[in-house]
């Protein structure tokens, strides 16, 4: 019976056959023994290929690029190596890290023949040797590294694989040139661990940051009312320099003058004739002015026995004055000359005139 969606007709028994072939894939033609040129005695062969020739089965030569000539019949060209660079995709493959994570890797290989002869006689197939070499040495390499190490160190990788594959290939005639890794895939779980990782490092750095911008204006802060106060302190001292150094001393030196002068004047006037009586008079009218405003001011007065007497205070007021002058008087007896007994009234009468006028 036959399996082909489409069932043949009894008729027609090879049409099932020749189907199923057409649907089969073709085979991918080799690079390395493919496409063979046929020895006609005289070949051309092109810049940057090796012909490889064998004489009766036994390596004969190899013919360099341009007009060559060989013996048809026991001449034969057995290989053609390809002397450019090759690229060659690694497969995807599995591996496991040191910290037993699996990760799928695939890479890209580029290497060159350097010598056609051993690359023809040394290995069956150099392309897939150096592909399954690589693979071997990936993953030995990945299982010295953890997960973080292996994104990090990418380009220490590749230069490990590439030395790993040159030792092994030196007697393969191939030298590896570089090695590079295309994909790295993580599994999922491991994949959303490593992105909650970032995540949490990313906050833990926005965190410091605004901490340390916080500290840093509060710094600034204190420093800017530090140097204010301090610029305000010296600008008040400066002004109560100024003040003190200035207006205040101006005015005390004039309070001073004039105060001075007052008292100048004062003598002065004491010394005329009457002066005595006068500065009696003033004392007497500013202790009764005195009494007269000890009750505004508080309500507690203290007074004396004989208030009523108003003859006896003005007396008691009038005395004042001379106990004051006295010890003056005394010392200044030599150098004032005596005055005469008509020029200083007496206290009583000049009371008696002012009590006179007053009525």
């Amino acid at each position: 019976a036959c399996s082909w969606p489409q069932p043949c007709s009894p008729s027609f028994p090879q049409h099932c056959q020749q189907l199923k072939r057409a649907a089969r894939p073709a085979p991918a033609p080799g690079r390395w023994n493919s496409g063979l040129p046929m020895n006609i005695g005289v070949l051309f062969v092109p810049q940057q290929e090796a012909w490889v020739v064998e004489r009766m089965g036994k390596f004969h030569r190899i013919l360099e690029p341009g007009l060559n000539f060989l013996i048809p019949l026991l001449d034969r060209i057995r290989y053609v190596q390809s002397l450019k660079e090759i690229v060659i995709n690694v497969p995807e493959q599995s591996a496991v890290t040191l910290d037993n994570v699996t990760l799928q890797i695939d890479g890209v290989l580029y290497l060159r023949v350097m010598d056609p002869y051993k690359a023809s006689y040394g290995v069956e197939d150099p392309e897939y040797a150096v592909t399954q070499l690589a693979q071997t040495t990936m993953r030995s390499e990945l299982g010295k590294l953890s997960l973080d190490r292996v994104f990090r160190e990418r380009e220490s990788l590749n230069a490990s694989i590439v030395d790993a594959i040159n030792q092994a290939s030196d007697c393969w005639g191939i030298r590896c040139l570089r090695y590079e890794i295309k994909d790295i895939h993580v599994p999922p779980r491991v994949k959303e661990s490593m992105q909650m990782q970032v995540e949490a490092e990313r906050r833990k750095r926005a965190t410091v940051l605004e901490s340390e911008g916080t500290r840093e204006s509060a710094i600034n802060v204190a420093e800017g009312q530090k140097q204010a106060q301090i610029l305000a302190s010296e600008a008040e001292k400066a002004e109560q320099i100024n003040k003190a150094a200035g207006r205040e001393a101006n005015a005390m030196l004039v309070k001073a003058r004039a105060k001075a002068e007052a008292i100048q004047l004062l003598a002065a006037a004491l010394a005329q004739q009457h002066g005595s009586a006068a500065a009696s008079l003033s004392v007497a009218e500013q202790y009764v002015n005195a009494f007269s405003k000890i009750a505004k001011d508080s309500n507690t007065v203290l007074l004396p026995a004989n208030t009523g007497d108003v003859t006896n205070m003005v007396a008691q007021a009038l005395g004042i004055y001379p106990t004051l002058t006295k010890p003056q008087a005394v010392k200044t007896q030599d150098e004032v000359p005596p005055a005469r007994e008509d020029s200083q009234p007496p206290a009583t009468e000049v009371l008696k005139a002012e009590q006179g006028s007053s009525s």
